[in-house]
């Protein structure tokens, strides 16, 4: 319980959490896969847990303390989604988190549940918003902002999406086996439908000794075919300009057969170091990872890139199922985003040669963030054009964007927006 109530009361990253409590843990494989889903879930679902609480509860949740919120949503989490635990043990462990003082109201507030058959009541059908957010445990400013977006079906959709547990997908390292021979390899492992060199895991277990070996890097599908839209070639210059954690920049050193060479700027130098470890468990050499501000290029690399790739920073609301903590970020705090992204697509515009390729992308489900910082630089940037694309079994992509979605193509929410800087004699 440690753990939510850091979220809780001091704002700690789910992830950073997690892997602060278990670094130093006892716990045996099982013990620490079974914490990390009930850390996960709770925070996945904390709204519709807290919703259950109010109806049960003789007090306002408002006034409970942050120990005994916090144990009542892993008590009904526990007796609402998770089949594997014995309702019992649910309630009499939860109830033991606790002082006794407040030990016999948990225990009320949680048999009652039980004795409803574990049913979560939803807001009346007059309510829509209200009742998407307490049945995909998603606050009703994401709901309302994704309805007036994307519709009210297709957000449905979406935030089903974001309560399933995600499925861990490798990028297959071609400097040093194949997918055919990691197949084998791995027990329960399938190709992915949209791309023959990534894989799905059927356990995560031990899926750190393939990274620490270099037979391939962790990566969302959608992350992959925006390398595969970019479509770097052996012997060229690409330039990533937003770098870390460094998937892409990776990806594509592959891509190349690790012939050519490949920047990768991040604003930040701590998180470059990653990139260079990863680079040389890999067996990739033509990475080049420097600090640099995406807004300012360099100036000895001014149109010498072939290919450039702006994946922005962004709001990250592709990614929720992964990282659930994103979802209750006001939205206020994104509105400065497309600004910073228009700067930084506009600075990654300069390395590009005259017939080279920008791409940019986020992992965001935003017009904002997307649609519109791309109609925005080709406005203001007329020497740039939209240019197809083919994803193979993805799907071609003619107008030159793509939009993904979660529970339509099985991959993160992910934006791409392929370009070319137009030669002298198309201008």
């Amino acid at each position: 319980m440690a753990s939510l109530i850091a979220w809780e009361k001091k704002g700690r990253y789910a992830n950073l959490e997690v892997n602060a409590a278990l670094t130093h843990s006892a716990m045996s494989e099982a013990d620490r896969g079974l914490y990390t889903a009930l850390v996960y879930g709770v925070i996945e679902r904390a709204i519709t847990l807290d919703y259950v609480m109010e109806k049960l509860s003789s007090r306002p949740i408002s006034q409970l303390d942050d120990e005994v919120r916090c144990a009542l949503r892993l008590g009904l989490y526990q007796l609402a989604f998770m089949d594997r635990i014995p309702p019992h043990a649910a309630v009499s462990e939860t109830v033991a988190l606790l002082p006794n003082r407040t030990r016999g109201f948990a225990n009320a507030i949680l048999r009652t549940f039980l004795r409803g058959g574990c049913e979560i009541p939803l807001p009346d059908a007059d309510e829509p918003i209200k009742r998407l957010s307490v049945e995909y445990g998603a606050p009703e400013e994401l709901c309302q902002f994704w309805t007036d977006r994307y519709g009210m079906e297709l957000t449905r959709d979406l935030l089903a999406s974001t309560v399933r547990n995600p499925r861990v997908t490798v990028r297959v390292n071609p400097l040093k086996t194949s997918a055919e021979e990691l197949l084998t390899a791995l027990d329960g492992a399938e190709v992915s439908p949209l791309a023959e060199d990534m894989l799905i895991l059927g356990s995560a277990a031990h899926v750190a000794d393939g990274i620490r070996d270099g037979l391939y890097i962790v990566q969302d599908v959608s992350s992959r075919l925006a390398v595969r839209a970019l479509d770097p070639q052996p012997g060229e210059t690409v330039i990533d300009t937003c770098a870390a954690p460094g998937g892409k920049s990776l990806s594509t050193a592959m891509d190349m057969n690790n012939t050519g060479t490949v920047y990768s700027f991040d604003l930040h130098e701590n998180k470059l170091s990653l990139i260079r470890r990863t680079a040389e468990a890999l067996g990739v050499t033509i990475i080049t990872a420097r600090p640099r501000d995406g807004r300012t290029p360099d100036p000895e690399l001014i149109g010498k890139a072939d290919r450039v790739l702006c994946d922005a920073p962004c709001s990250g609301l592709g990614v929720i199922g992964k990282k659930p903590d994103i979802k209750y970020k006001p939205l206020a705090s994104i509105e400065s985003l497309p600004q910073i992204q228009y700067e930084i697509l506009c600075g990654a515009s300069g390395y590009v040669r005259e017939g080279g390729v920008l791409l940019y992308s986020t992992c965001t489900l935003n017009p904002d963030e997307n649609e519109a910082v791309v109609a925005r630089f080709l406005r203001t940037h007329p020497a740039f054009a939209p240019v197809p694309f083919d994803l193979g079994a993805a799907g071609v992509c003619e107008n030159g964007m793509r939009t993904f979605f979660p529970h339509k193509d099985g991959c993160d929410g992910f934006f791409i927006a392929k370009m070319i800087r137009k030669t002298e004699e198309f201008l």
